[in-house]
């Protein structure tokens, strides 16, 4: 499945060959603290996260955690090195900390990170291919890809002129199911617009983008001499009052709802999508090529790489869990294995601006789950020390 066959390998000399490859690649070791600033954490995942995480706080009071990941600790250290919006590429292995019902709370992550290169969808196959020659160096080449791109869902939620908290809000929820799937079940729901005591707030607010809504949420609020209502900041009730006030007007009309509906129903071989996206924009009048495009580029690009595209599975609904993916996604599981990923990552070019850049920086990359490659392969982990040691 990959242009170049890996040999297999197992235990500690198996990732030593493996980072070795990614090297080879241009891909530099990185090693970020073990311990990190809780916030960026917090902010880009929620609070959720908070029960999963080991914190404490430094003398002068930061709250600061055991890293989770690794993805976040080298995005850092990147942008931190000066060379911000240059093309690099960094690999990794090394432990993380994160509380696991029932499983060791210190694990070991692997994975590549590729930052700055302009030439996405080239950057975007050759991530996919990195990761499946991960696989196959640990013997595993019974793989199931399964692949997304939330960039496609992103350009037909413009095309079709929501009102922006409602684009807002799908755009924020499409990496999770179920959230993405309420929203779209109270989108449906075609209801006489309720009165309430705010009325004159929601009409006030109608067709009124986020920033409009926050001024005149904190106006109010200012004058009242207030800073929150219940627990909520001035940005959740602004939040709040957007959507009561879309939701007043009724229903989106049923042709934007039958269209999103049309498109995350597109599910097969990547080419097969093509044909359907295609055909969607087409009969919907709708301008997404340049994403349809790029999405076709990189399919041949995959290929030029050696995956097999025929047993590529894509989805127009498929997406990762994490708010920050911008483009393309995957996962490589490993066949009949159920929802257990071996590896995983995408397009997140949005991070880096989240991180305190200045500017957007193009940004793709993967995790390898260790554990479950080598549970999986013929290859046992290496252990702590030897990860870092090596």
């Amino acid at each position: 499945m990959s242009d170049t066959a890996a040999p297999r390998s197992t235990g500690a000399a198996g990732w030593a060959a493996l980072l070795s490859s990614f090297a080879d690649a241009g891909y530099v070791r990185a090693e970020p603290a073990i311990l990190q600033p809780a916030e960026p954490f917090l902010d880009l995942s929620g609070e959720d996260i908070r029960k999963s995480l080991y914190l404490t706080s430094d003398a002068g009071g930061e709250e600061l955690c055991l890293r989770p990941d690794l993805t976040i600790p080298v995005a850092r250290d990147y942008l931190a090195s000066g060379r911000g919006g240059q093309p690099a590429g960094f690999c990794y292995l090394g432990p993380v900390f994160r509380y696991r019902d029932g499983k060791p709370s210190e694990f070991l992550q692997a994975g590549v990170e590729s930052y700055g290169r302009p030439d996405r969808a080239a950057a975007d196959a050759e991530m996919l291919a990195l990761a499946v020659k991960a696989a196959t160096t640990f013997g595993i080449d019974d793989i199931e890809i399964r692949t997304g791109d939330v960039a496609l869902f992103i350009a037909l939620i413009d095309a079709l002129d929501l009102y922006p908290v409602w684009r807002r809000r799908l755009i924020k929820d499409f990496n999770r199911k179920v959230s993405l799937a309420q929203d779209i079940a109270r989108l449906t729901l075609e209801t006489e617009p309720k009165r309430n005591e705010y009325q004159g707030v929601l009409a006030a607010l109608a067709g009124s983008d986020r920033k409009a809504a926050l001024a005149l949420v904190t106006d109010l609020m200012s004058i009242a001499g207030a800073v929150n209502v219940g627990g909520r900041t001035v940005a959740e009730i602004a939040d709040r009052f957007l959507e009561q006030s879309t939701l007043q007007g009724g229903a989106l009309p049923r042709d934007a709802l039958q269209l999103i509906n049309r498109f995350l129903a597109i599910a097969g071989t990547p080419d097969r999508a093509l044909r359907e996206l295609r055909a969607l924009a087409a009969d919907a009048g709708l301008d997404l090529g340049a994403a349809i495009d790029q999405f076709e580029s990189r399919i041949g690009l995959m290929a030029a790489h050696g995956i097999d595209i025929g047993a590529t599975r894509f989805s127009t609904s498929f997406g990762r869990g994490l708010d920050y993916y911008t483009g393309f996604e995957f996962e490589l599981h490993r066949k009949g294995n159920g929802d257990d990923p071996l590896v995983g990552g995408g397009r997140y070019d949005g991070l880096m601006t989240q991180l305190g850049s200045r500017a957007p920086i193009p940004a793709v990359g993967f995790s390898i789950w260790v554990e479950a490659l080598t549970q999986n392969g013929h290859g046992a982990a290496p252990s702590t020390s030897q990860a870092s040691a090596s």
